[in-house]
């Protein structure tokens, strides 16, 4: 693990870039299943209202997954083709709620800083150490408290994320301003014709019955798979005069030990650390790179189990080099 991004970049080469049959294949399954699922439940939802749940459910997971490919298009790895590329990511917007221009500004930003203390704020789960938390007011502390909670992060959280602040141009800085304005503003007249069509055609509460659970569902699992795969005990922090790219992507990310099926419907997601050491590879061939190099085995492993303790931890302790709780902090304080 102690290669440079260049000489990882020139190994793991043979798995970059599409296949285009793969990708065309995975489009079409992941289309067809999600529009079966809503559609049963929609006709579920026309014999018994809450009957829909488990199909939005499904529903919901198969958005995971058309996210990753979303993804994808925005890391320009699952078509040759950048025009292609983008033109898919911004039809699957729609079903993922996630304006596809400004997301991939912010989440290639988000590779290029993960790890890093000096860059935060991009693409990530805000997180203090322990002496910025210490050293904060107590209306501070008690934000960041509430900002870091579980039900806040994982239940209120990816509803706002994914139905308001995507929704809102703002905080977007100086730096293409005008672009991503642009690509928020038009996601949202598109997500109004879409939906308001739906509405016309099937009739409002039918129409938020289904969907509505099917987004909380997965804006729910896809926040904590992006969460737990930085945000475990041993993950990377560094300042940025010390920090690595590679040792950010080997060390501050995990992977997820998931079952097999949970791996296909999440698009290998959780082979977080081999994404983020090279994102030119397509999520179809990322179980087969994490086989095939050895090296790869040897990054931190979360199993599901076991990840759910991760959901306590909240501050980096500079001096453990380690993400800590509230109540550890407090207790190395004392």
């Amino acid at each position: 693990m102690q290669s440079t991004a260049a000489q990882w970049s020139q190994r793991l080469a043979p798995y970059m870039g599409a296949d285009h049959r793969r990708s065309i294949g995975q489009l079409v399954l992941s289309l067809t299943l999600f529009v079966a699922s809503v559609t049963a439940g929609h006709v579920a939802h026309a014999f018994y209202g809450m009957a829909s749940l488990p199909f939005s459910f499904l529903a919901g997971l198969l958005i995971v997954r058309l996210f990753v490919i979303q993804h994808d298009c925005g890391h320009r790895s699952f078509f040759r083709n950048t025009t292609a590329c983008d033109w898919t990511g911004r039809v699957l917007s729609l079903f993922t709620l996630t304006p596809y221009g400004y997301w991939r500004r912010d989440h290639n930003k988000h590779h290029a800083t993960s790890g890093d203390l000096d860059r935060r704020g991009s693409g990530d789960v805000d997180t203090l150490t322990v002496r910025e938390y210490n050293g904060s007011g107590w209306r501070a502390k008690l934000q960041y408290r509430l900002y870091r909670h579980p039900v806040v992060l994982l239940g209120f959280g990816p509803a706002w994320q994914f139905l308001l602040r995507y929704r809102l141009p703002i905080g977007l800085g100086k730096v293409q301003r005008g672009r991503m304005v642009g690509s928020i503003l038009l996601h949202n007249a598109a997500l109004m014709a879409f939906f308001c069509g739906l509405a016309w055609f099937l009739g409002p509460v039918a129409v938020a019955t289904v969907w509505l659970p099917a987004v909380m569902a997965a804006s729910t699992v896809g926040v904590w798979l992006f969460y737990v795969q930085h945000q475990f005990e041993g993950t990377y922090w560094e300042r940025h005069m010390e920090w690595s790219f590679v040792d950010a992507a080997l060390s501050g990310c995990s992977y997820y030990r998931l079952p097999r099926w949970m791996h296909w419907l999440t698009g290998n997601i959780g082979y977080h650390h081999i994404h983020h050491l090279s994102s030119r590879i397509p999520n179809y061939r990322l179980a087969s790179v994490f086989a095939e190099v050895p090296e790869l085995r040897e990054a931190p492993s979360i199993g599901l189990i076991e990840s759910l303790r991760c959901a306590q931890l909240a501050l980096w302790c500079e001096d453990r080099r380690r993400l800590v709780s509230f109540r550890d902090a407090r207790a190395s304080q004392a």
